[in-house]
């Protein structure tokens, strides 16, 4: 199925730039450095980079049905994995649409696919950690991404992370991180923690090269952005995310 969304979407991003379904430029993620360039993809590393995401969404996807014979949630749930392995490859088409058109819906679906993922780390950590069901998964990722679309509305400038939508994927995913460490000290099964302080790392790294990026290291001509690496270093926190689902082991399997 993972394969499948990949191809989709990703076909459906080439028709809808070949097509203008995006809508003009209204230099929607202008200000990540790159300068714009003539053309059907507008920011080439910033666009072309986000390939990482759905390279770790079908990796996420390859891997998962190993984790489904062990001991994980995944294996009364195979298809929560199926889920992240989904949102994950969207991440990539969701940014480039931006990236490479620049266009208000373009930009709409970036922060969405943002919203999704962050929301299903929460959700999902939020089932675990209250010993509830998919229902619960489902209601609650329903509810955050909602709450995130509501909190992005508010168009005042942030400092450090730009805009509200931002900071809500932020703390979405610091509230995912802090109940999975709450989880594995809770012993009720174990968790490779390793996975979690890497992905964190990665994920800062991102961040820092990302300001770095929009705050005097800025070259906007070159191929090597700094955004780009911002891409390429989440779609690996993304797969350590996942790595970090995948060592869960109830007591009996460890």
């Amino acid at each position: 199925m993972t394969g499948t969304v990949a191809a989709v979407s990703v076909g459906l991003l080439a028709a809808a730039l070949g097509s203008g379904w995006l809508g003009p430029d209204v230099w929607r993620g202008a200000t990540f450095c790159e300068a714009a360039v003539h053309g059907p993809v507008v920011q080439p590393a910033n666009t072309w980079s986000n390939a990482g995401f759905v390279v770790a969404g079908l990796v996420i996807a390859w891997q998962a049905g190993d984790v489904e014979r062990r001991g994980a949630t995944f294996t009364r749930y195979p298809a929560l994995a199926t889920c992240f392995a989904c949102l994950v490859v969207l991440l990539g088409p969701g940014s480039a649409a931006m990236h490479a058109t620049q266009s208000a819906l373009g930009g709409h679906l970036d922060v969405l696919s943002m919203y999704l993922v962050a929301g299903f780390a929460a959700a999902y950590a939020l089932m675990r950690w209250t010993r509830r069901g998919p229902g619960t998964f489902a209601a609650v990722l329903a509810a955050l991404v909602l709450a995130c679309e509501l909190v992005g509305r508010w168009d005042r400038e942030i400092p450090v992370v730009m805009f509200s939508g931002n900071l809500a994927f932020g703390v979405l995913l610091v509230l995912a991180v802090t109940l999975e460490v709450r989880i594995a000290r809770r012993g009720e099964v174990s968790l490779d923690l390793r996975y979690a302080w890497l992905a964190v790392a990665a994920m800062a790294a991102a961040f820092a090269i990302w300001n770095l990026s929009r705050h005097g290291l800025c070259r906007p001509h070159s191929l090597l952005q700094g955004h780009a690496a911002w891409h390429l270093l989440n779609a690996l926190a993304a797969y350590l995310l996942y790595r970090l689902y995948a060592s869960e082991r109830a007591p009996a399997d460890r």
